[in-house]
């Protein structure tokens, strides 16, 4: 028997849920946990977009069985620990949902024990070290929780090799190797900002400025900046992951940029960024894992941007993609077992699942419930701001184009 565990803010609520009921319309709900307000308010709706978009295919197709499906959203809003427990409940608490897809909602994933408890499908798609924190002391105790993010280690250790081959390459020159890092009080982006520092400072990078700003919108990153002038290091790195924060920061270090790489986490990649920025974020540097793949590397990862494209008149950042590939995935695991009250049997399919997807090769680690990342299955990809468009330049058998001299550096 698998072990159970006692998770105090949903005792009452598995207590009078029970057991899932699809008989009446046959039809399966699909949450979507997502801040669809909020600060992260562009990535919640794509992470909406996405499922809506996988079930309109399905539905389209004629469903999976004797079953169609519904898309129900749960607001995380500002990803407190009291909207997304109180979104969370809501979902469950739906006795025809048959599973819960999300790109992020909290900062801890504290959520994965409410959905562990309820045995209910969770497919999360972000923070991987507060997933695999939760879940590796005891995987067998999260048959029904998978995470479609590998593990976050890669963002801690592969920007380092990639600039130094920017350096031995000639594409970049610099007269130290030192590094200024800011990041905010939030487990994504502090846990990244503490592997970067120590991947730098063990091949001898100097590190010039380490500061922390709280979570949240930020509207003023001069303090900073003004450390950063005083003593301009070759790399700067921010890894807080807000667009609407980190066109702020684009636009006060573009008012006295120094010689220095630019390098942000994540935001970039959302297709709020290049609004915001414009003209201005040309030249700066980001990594991705889980975003699509290009087009022509992918067939599926074509399919499925072109898809979202048709659908919603917007190129998809990572979530949309995501997001799709999770519902797809419930789908494939619902087909197989039959029988969608039957949650555990499909956690454990999709646990054993191997599938080409838009992000890679999916399969899963099962001592971490992780996605498995690497060159063949989920890649690190790396890409820079050109003209208002993302090229992906490393690795190189994924590249779509070249790196290129930073503007404010030429």
């Amino acid at each position: 028997m698998l072990k159970r565990r006692t998770f105090l803010a949903t005792t009452a609520l598995v207590a009078s849920v029970g057991l899932p009921s699809f008989a009446q319309a046959e039809v399966v709900k699909i949450g979507v946990l997502a801040p669809v307000s909020g600060p992260a308010a562009a990535d919640g709706q794509e992470m909406v977009n996405g499922a809506q978009l996988a079930i309109d295919q399905l539905n389209e197709g004629g469903g999976v069985g004797d079953y169609t499906f519904e898309l129900v959203v749960g607001d995380a809003a500002d990803q407190s620990a009291a909207a997304v427990a109180t979104a969370t409940e809501r979902l469950l608490s739906d006795r025809a949902m048959g599973a819960i897809v999300a790109g992020y909602a909290s900062g801890s994933n504290f959520e994965i024990e409410m959905m562990s408890e309820m045995e209910m499908i969770y497919l999360i798609s972000a923070n991987a070290a507060q997933t695999r924190d939760i879940i590796a002391d005891d995987p067998d105790a999260f048959p029904t929780v998978w995470s479609l993010s590998p593990s976050f280690d890669a963002y801690n250790t592969g920007v380092l090799p990639v600039i130094e081959q920017l350096i031995e390459d000639g594409k970049v020159s610099v007269e130290e190797k030192s590094l200024a890092l800011i990041s905010s009080d939030i487990p994504y982006s502090k846990t990244i900002a503490d592997g970067l520092v120590e991947s730098f400072e063990s091949a001898g990078w100097e590190i010039k400025v380490n500061d922390l700003v709280p979570f949240g919108e930020i509207g003023d990153w001069r303090g900073f900046l003004a450390q950063v002038r005083q003593d301009p290091p070759a790399v700067v790195i921010n890894t807080d992951y807000l667009p609407g924060n980190a066109a702020a920061f684009v636009s006060q270090f573009m008012e006295q940029p120094t010689d220095s790489l630019v390098f942000i986490q994540y935001a970039p990649s959302v297709p709020e960024f290049l609004d915001l920025t414009a003209g201005e974020s040309s030249g700066i540097l980001y990594n991705m894992l889980g975003a699509p793949l290009p087009g022509n590397a992918s067939e599926r990862a074509a399919q499925v941007v072109g898809d979202y494209e048709a659908a919603y008149g917007s190129t998809p950042g990572v979530y949309g993609p995501m997001l799709y590939e999770s519902v797809m995935l419930y789908a494939d695991a619902l087909e197989a077992v039959g029988n969608p009250s039957d949650r555990v049997a499909i956690g454990e399919w999709i646990g054993a699942s191997s599938t080409d997807t838009a992000i890679g090769k999916l399969e899963f680690d099962p001592a971490t419930h992780l996605a498995v990342q690497g060159p063949e299955h989920v890649p690190l990809q790396f890409y820079q701001i050109q003209d208002g468009k993302r090229v992906l330049f490393s690795p190189e058998a994924y590249a779509n184009g070249d790196f290129v001299t930073s503007p404010w550096m030429e």
